[in-house]
C-alpha cells in the first residue's frame, strides 16, 4: 500500500484538499441558511440543486474531457466551484443560493471524473484496489477534517466560506503538476432503469433508497443542528460523526460480505441504521444520543452503497458491469435528489425531528425489501459466496469512472482467485 500510494500521493492530497472545501461548504449552507432565515424547505431545495447540478455534470464532463483534455475541463471546473464557493455569502437568496449548488454539484462530478480517471490510468491491474481504497479513504478523512476547520470561523461572516474556495484553489497545484495526459476518459452509456432493476431488483431499489439517505444525512444534517439550537462546533462534529462512522464500519462489512450472503448483510446493516435513527428521534437531541446515532446511521450508509453495487454485480456478466454502473450512479443521483425535498417538507411541517424518521423509514424500506429478496426470490439460483464478486469500499460521491473501475478490480480479482484455486 505504502508503495502504491508514494506513485499518486500527489493526487491524493489535492483530493483532500478539494473535500475540505467541499465538505466545508455542505455544512455552511445550513449554518448560514439557518442565520439568514430560510426555511427547512428552502434549504432542502438548496440541497437537492447539488445533487441535480453532480447527476447532469456525471453525464456531460466526460464528453468535455473529449474534445479539451483533462487539464482545462479539471482547471475550468476547479475555478467556476471556487468562485461559487465565495459567491454564496454575497447572494444570500435561497433561489441564487441553489444556482450556485447546482454549478458547484456539475463543477464537483466534473472533478471527480477527471482526478478518477488520472488515478486509474495510474494504477495497474494489480494496484487498482489499493489506489482506489486510498481515493475513498482520501475523501473521507477530507470531508471529517472540513468540519473540523468550520470550528475556526464565523458562519455569520464571509470567512469560512474565503476559507473553503482558497482550500479548492490550492487543490489544484498537486494534481496538475503530477498528473499525465490520459486518454479521454470513457463512461459507458448507463444500462437502462428497466434491464437494471430485472438484473438486479434488490441492488436498483437499494440504490435509489439510499440516494434518498445519503443526501438527507450529508445535506440535511447542519439544518437539523440548526433548527434544534446546536453550536456550531456541535454541528460540525455530529456531521463529522456520520462520516467516521463509515471510516470505521467500512472494513468489518466488507470483510463479512465476501462470506455470507449479501442480502442478509444488507438487511443486516440497514436495520442498524433503523435502530441508530430511532435512537436519534427518540432522545430528544441530547448530545451524545445524537452522535452515537450520527456515528451508526452514517456508518452504515457507504458500506450500503458498496454492498448494492457488489450484489449487483455478482448478477451481470463482466461485460454488462460498467453499463450498469453508470445505471446505479444515475439511480442513486434520482433518490439524492428527492430526499432533501422530502425531508425538508417533513421538517417543516412536522418539526426538525422528521430528519430522523425520513431516514428511518428509508433504512426500513431497505431491509424490508432485503428480506423479501432473500426469501421471496428463492426461485432465482443464488450465487455461492466464493463465486461472488469481491468487495471494495466505493464511496456515494464517486462518479461512475470510480464505480466502473471498482467493478473492473472486482471482476479481475475474483477470477484470479478462482483461477489460484483451481492451480491448487
Amino acid at each position: 500500500m505504502i508503495q502504491v500510494i508514494s506513485r499518486v500521493w500527489p493526487l491524493l492530497l489535492g483530493i483532500v484538499f478539494i473535500m475540505l472545501g467541499n465538505g466545508m461548504h455542505f455544512t455552511l449552507i445550513g449554518l448560514r441558511g439557518g442565520i439568514e432565515g430560510f426555511s427547512a424547505l428552502e434549504l432542502a431545495i438548496v440541497t437537492s440543486g447539488y445533487f441535480m447540478g453532480f447527476l447532469s455534470g456525471a453525464r456531460i464532463s466526460p464528453l468535455m474531457i473529449r474534445r479539451v483534455g483533462h487539464v482545462r475541463v479539471f482547471a475550468a471546473l476547479g475555478s467556476f466551484m471556487s468562485a461559487g464557493l465565495i459567491t454564496f455569502p454575497l447572494l444570500t437568496d435561497p433561489w441564487a443560493w441553489t444556482v450556485l449548488r447546482v454549478l458547484i454539484g456539475f463543477c464537483m462530478s466534473g472533478v471527480y471524473v477527471t482526478a478518477e480517471s488520472w488515478l486509474n490510468n495510474a494504477a495497474t491491474n494489480e494496484t487498482r484496489g489499493s489506489v482506489l481504497s486510498a481515493y475513498m479513504i482520501a475523501q473521507t478523512l477530507g470531508i471529517i477534517g472540513a468540519q473540523g476547520l468550520l470550528t475556526l470561523g464565523d458562519a455569520g461572516t464571509s470567512v469560512l466560506f474565503i476559507g473553503a474556495s482558497i482550500l479548492v484553489s490550492i487543490s489544484f497545484a498537486p494534481i496538475l503538476l503530477s498528473a499525465t495526459s490520459v486518454p479521454a476518459a470513457e463512461v459507458a452509456r448507463p444500462m437502462s432503469l428497466r434491464d437494471l432493476f430485472k438484473g438486479s431488483p434488490l441492488g436498483t431499489v437499494g440504490i435509489f433508497l439510499l440516494g434518498i439517505v445519503y443526501a438527507t444525512q450529508s445535506g440535511m444534517a447542519a439544518i437539523l443542528g440548526t433548527q434544534i439550537g446546536l453550536t456550531a462546533t456541535q454541528i460540525s462534529l455530529f456531521v463529522a460523526m456520520l462520516f467516521a462512522g463509515a471510516l470505521v464500519l467500512q472494513y468489518p462489512i466488507g470483510w463479512l460480505s465476501d462470506r455470507i450472503d449479501r442480502r442478509k448483510l444488507i438487511c443486516g446493516a440497514a436495520f442498524i441504521g433503523v435502530v441508530s435513527c430511532l435512537l436519534g428521534w427518540v432522545t430528544g437531541g441530547a448530545l451524545w444520543s445524537l452522535m452515537m446515532a450520527a456515528f451508526f446511521a452514517g456508518g452504515v450508509t457507504t458500506p450500503l452503497y458498496a454492498l448494492l453495487l457488489a450484489y449487483t454485480n455478482d448478477y451481470l456478466d463482466a461485460e454488462d458491469m460498467p453499463a450498469a454502473s453508470g445505471g446505479l450512479v444515475f439511480t442513486f443521483g434520482l433518490g439524492a435528489i428527492a430526499g432533501p425535498l422530502v425531508t425538508g417538507w417533513g421538517m417543516e411541517t412536522f418539526g426538525p425531528f422528521t430528519f430522523w424518521l425520513v431516514l428511518c423509514a428509508t433504512f426500513a424500506a431497505i431491509a424490508l425489501y432485503a428480506l423479501y429478496a432473500l426469501y421471496h426470490m428463492s426461485k432465482r439460483s443464488v450465487v455461492p459466496v466464493d463465486e461472488t464478486e469481491s468487495y471494495l469500499s466505493v464511496l456515494p460521491t464517486a462518479s461512475p469512472v470510480a464505480v466502473e473501475a471498482a467493478g473492473t478490480w472486482a471482476a479481475e480479482h475474483a477470477r484470479d482467485e478462482a483461477e489460484s484455486q483451481e492451480d491448487r
